[in-house]
C-alpha cells in the first residue's frame, strides 16, 4: 500500500541501494525521476508526465526539500483540476500536506473533499483522512468521523481482494486506535456502543459532519465545490 508507507522510496528491492543512507536513496531516486522526465517525448501522455511529477514531489518531501515539492506539487494540483483528474489532484494536495507550508491544512482539506466526493484510489482517501485524525485532538468527534470514513470508503471502493483486505485491516484498526484515544475505548461491547452513539454506523450521519470539519480548516476554497459537485458521474461509488 504506498500511499500508507511511508518507507516507499526507500531502497525497496534495489540491492545496489542496500548500504546507502536514506538520504542519499532519495536523492539518487530523484536524479533517476528527472532523468526520465528529460527523456519524454513532447507528446508523451499526460497521466505519464503526472505520474512522475508527483513522485518527484514526494521525493522532494523526503529529501526535506518542502518548498520544491510545494512549488511543484501546486503546479501540478492546478493542472489536474482543470484535467478533471481528481486523483492526481488529490495526490498533488497530499504532497502539499507533507511539505508542511503555509497551504498544508488547507490542501489536505482540498485533497479530502475531492477524495470522498469523486471516485479515487481508495488507498489515497484513506491516507489522507489519516492525515486529518493525526491533526485532530484526542477527543475531538472530527477524527472518528474522519476513521469511520475511512473504513466505509475501503470497503465500498477497493475492488481488488487483497486491497479490500488490506485496506479494511488498516481501517478497523485505525477505528480502534481512534476509539481508544477519545473515549479509551478497549472492549468490544463498548466499541459497538460507542460506534453506535456517535453514529459512525451511518454514512448519511457522519459525512456531512466531515463537511463541516472540513468548513472549519478551509478560509478560501480553491475551487467551486457546486460546480465540481455538477461533474459527479451517476455511478460513482
Amino acid at each position: 500500500m504506498k500511499h500508507l508507507e511511508p518507507e516507499r522510496f526507500f531502497g525497496g528491492n534495489d540491492p545496489a541501494l542496500e548500504n546507502l543512507e536514506p538520504k542519499e536513496i532519495v536523492e539518487i531516486k530523484l536524479q533517476q525521476v528527472d532523468e526520465r522526465l528529460a527523456a519524454l517525448a513532447e507528446d508523451a501522455p499526460l497521466p505519464e508526465c503526472r505520474a512522475l511529477e508527483l513522485e518527484r514531489g514526494h521525493l522532494l518531501v523526503e529529501a526535506g526539500r518542502g518548498a520544491e515539492a510545494e512549488e511543484e506539487a501546486l503546479i501540478a494540483f492546478g493542472l489536474s483540476l482543470e484535467g478533471q483528474d481528481w486523483g492526481t489532484a488529490a495526490e498533488a494536495c497530499d504532497i502539499l500536506y507533507k511539505a508542511e507550508g503555509e497551504h498544508a491544512i488547507q490542501a489536505l482539506a482540498h485533497g479530502i473533499w475531492l477524495s470522498v466526493t469523486f471516485p479515487v484510489e481508495p488507498e489515497l482517501t484513506v491516507a489522507l483522512l489519516q492525515h486529518l485524525i493525526d491533526e485532530t485532538p484526542d477527543q475531538s468527534d472530527g477524527a472518528a468521523v474522519a476513521a469511520a470514513t475511512a473504513a466505509y470508503v475501503a470497503d465500498l471502493r477497493a475492488t481488488e481482494s487483497k486491497q479490500k483486505e488490506d485496506l479494511r485491516f488498516f481501517t478497523a484498526q485505525l477505528l480502534g486506535q481512534v476509539a481508544r484515544r477519545h473515549s479509551q475505548v478497549e472492549d468490544q461491547e463498548i466499541f459497538e456502543f460507542w460506534i453506535e452513539r456517535l453514529e459512525l454506523d451511518d454514512p448519511s450521519k457522519f459525512l456531512p459532519r466531515l463537511a463541516k470539519v472540513l468548513e472549519v480548516l478551509v478560509d478560501d476554497w480553491w475551487y467551486d465545490r457546486d460546480r465540481l459537485r455538477a461533474l459527479i458521474p451517476h455511478e460513482v461509488a
